[in-house]
């Protein structure tokens, strides 16, 4: 059975940074693309970031985070990263790992539907 288990969520003030990890077991992902979701109070859950299957992967970002996060993965540890750096209130929300439903995509995909296993999500929480 596959599981996804983030971690390294947490309090942090404005301008702070936190490195979020995701942790994938059941299987091996390397052939798949993955991504960072995130959901804040209120609203939908929306793309922050995914990084391709390849050898030297391609990432994307939501013009919201990028230039402040970075994500990337270490096939060996089947785990995944975000790094945050200079946060802001708006980035509160739960953050959610996720795998590409299919292998090998070609190009990386911002929508949730193109994702078909979630993790049970992690809070960041960044006060002004």
């Amino acid at each position: 059975q596959v599981h996804l288990v983030e971690s390294g969520g947490g309090l942090v003030q404005a301008g702070g940074s936190l490195r979020l990890s995701c942790a994938a077991s059941g299987r091996t992902f390397s052939s798949y693309a993955m991504a960072w979701f995130r959901q804040a109070p209120g609203k939908e859950r929306e793309f922050v970031a995914a990084i391709s299957w390849t050898w030297i992967p391609n990432t994307y970002y939501a013009d919201s985070v990028k230039g402040r996060f970075t994500i990337s993965r270490d096939n060996a540890m089947n785990t995944m990263y975000l790094q945050m750096n200079n946060l802001k209130p708006e980035d509160t929300a739960i953050y959610y790992c996720s795998v590409d439903s299919r292998l090998r995509r070609a190009v990386l995909s911002p929508n949730s539907y193109d994702y078909n296993y979630w993790g049970q999500g992690t809070q960041v929480t960044v006060s002004s």
